[in-house]
């Protein structure tokens, strides 16, 4: 019983909220689907989230930012610009990557990092840049990489972060010395 007094009072008289970003956003309406990565420091527009739909299978890496509004306007129209931000299924939004207001991202998409994503992307598509471009289809990019796997290291699951040692983080360095590689 004092437990949820204590709780009761950080959140409504302190205002110390300890639920995570996500589960905030999920509360005020974020669409998620299912087997999604969010990772660290990724910033889905907190006043605006019920706006944005996430697809099944979708990785966001560090620092993405789903913008669902943008108040350039505010100040001197009284309103900000809103617009939805939908994700299809089977998209990878690369590190530090922007989506903007009103942008439809398709189904099996690439989206490079750094990216900054102002217009709606069509489906199997892999787009770069500031503003993005598509690149290739994804059947080409991933037919590319296949490729370079046969041409470059290709190192297995002992070589993952969570369980490389000292020995396998310098053979991984030398053998990367001059090219990229692969990790399962």
């Amino acid at each position: 019983m004092f437990y949820r007094f204590y709780l009761w009072l950080r959140r409504h008289l302190l205002h110390i909220d300890d639920r995570s970003q996500l589960s905030i956003a999920i509360e005020n309406g974020l669409s998620i689907g299912k087997d999604c990565s969010i990772m660290g420091e990724v910033i889905i527009d907190p006043g605006h989230c019920w706006l944005i739909e996430i697809g099944d299978r979708v990785t966001l890496a560090p620092r993405v930012h789903l913008l669902a509004h943008d108040a350039s306007t505010k100040r001197e129209l009284g309103y900000a610009v809103i617009g939805r931000v939908i994700i299809g299924n089977d998209v990878f939004v690369g590190a530090g990557s922007i989506i903007l207001p009103g942008v439809i991202i398709g189904s099996r998409v690439i989206i490079g990092a750094g990216t900054i994503v102002s217009k709606s992307i069509p489906d199997n598509s892999v787009v770069v840049g500031n503003p993005a471009r598509v690149l290739c289809t994804y059947e080409e990019y991933m037919q590319k990489r296949k490729n370079e796997m046969s041409k470059t290291p290709v190192f297995d699951s002992s070589f993952k972060i969570d369980v490389i040692s000292e020995v396998k983080k310098e053979e991984m360095k030398k053998a990367l010395k001059s090219s990229i590689g692969f990790v399962e």
